[in-house]
């Protein structure tokens, strides 16, 4: 499961011929409320709303055969994407409750979808099974090298603009896109602190990274792009070596921030992309005064979250 910042460099190249870079944007309105200037990095622009196009693409571009996979949305959505892209069947297991959007964003890009289990860790087992049984190939979404590779292009154009950049603070599911920013602001910016961020009510990777070995922990949070349950060998053996913190938040800081993107920086956000700017709104000492970058990972809320967005009405 080797990763490095070669395989980032080669994997921009790759996606390069596919997307463009995406928007990174900062907002007076929004710097005046945190206390800092805040860079948001709009990975909610690509095509299935979700940063994990990146990694799925730089996966499925030198792949031949089909893929199994299991999600909670974005990662299946992005790896429907990419295999219709090039061709490929893919098939997800996702969990029985799963957003209905999202399964039928993942049909619609030409994947089957398989509802099984009551969660991710049952949708894993039922993956196994189904990748033994088909013969093809089972892609982690936390330990796979290439998906590693091709989330770590976020940062490298981030840093490639913005080399002083204070700190960089990523949202932590399966733990990809921490583990990939490590990696290059080692290599680009050894002072840019990254900071990773998980939902208090989902803390596996949190934990898993407090205590120096993969942990599972019940999933009790409503942000669904947080809800893996259990930390990923491959991002936490990187973690444990470049990340500089790992901090939790609540779901209703999440929700604030998923406001305050949408008022103040144009933006809609589900819950995993409004985390990150949930680090700084819960710690505004740590952040007053310095230039960070915050990633808007996706932006595929569901219609729960969006009905949370609104103001409560007049009593």
């Amino acid at each position: 499961m080797d990763f490095t910042y070669a395989s980032v460099r080669a994997a921009a190249a790759t996606i390069a011929g596919h997307l463009p870079p995406t928007p990174m944007w900062s907002y007076p309105v929004l710097n005046a409320t945190v206390g800092a200037t805040v860079l948001v990095k709009h990975e909610n622009t690509h095509p299935v709303g979700a940063f994990k196009a990146r990694g799925a693409l730089n996966l499925l571009s030198t792949a031949t055969s089909g893929t199994v996979t299991y999600s909670t949305g974005n990662h299946a959505q992005s790896m429907a994407w990419a295999s219709h892209l090039f061709g490929l069947p893919c098939t997800v297991v996702m969990p029985a409750g799963a957003n209905p959007a999202k399964a039928a964003a993942v049909r619609a890009w030409g994947a089957e979808v398989v509802l099984a289990g009551a969660n991710l860790g049952e949708a894993e087992s039922h993956a196994v099974e189904l990748a033994e049984r088909t013969g093809q190939r089972l892609v982690s979404p936390g330990d796979t090298p290439e998906l590693l590779a091709g989330v770590g292009t976020i940062y490298q154009e981030i840093l490639t603009a913005r080399p002083d950049l204070s700190a960089i603070v990523v949202p932590v599911g399966s733990g990809t896109g921490a583990a990939a920013a490590a990696v290059v602001a080692h290599e680009l910016a050894p002072g840019c602190e990254i900071i990773a961020v998980q939902s208090a009510s989902s803390s596996a990777g949190h934990d898993s990274w407090r205590t120096g070995a993969p942990c599972t922990r019940p999933n009790h949070t409503r942000v669904e792009g947080l809800a893996t349950g259990r930390g990923y060998e491959l991002p936490q053996q990187i973690l444990r070596k470049h990340l500089a913190d790992f901090v939790l938040v609540s779901d209703d800081r999440i929700t604030e921030a998923q406001r305050l993107l949408a008022t103040a920086a144009h933006t809609l956000a589900e819950g995993a992309g409004a985390a990150a700017l949930a680090a700084v709104l819960d710690d505004p000492d740590r952040f007053a005064g310095r230039t960070v970058a915050v990633v808007c990972t996706g932006g595929n809320a569901s219609t729960s979250e969006l009905a949370a967005l609104q103001p409560a009405g007049p009593s």
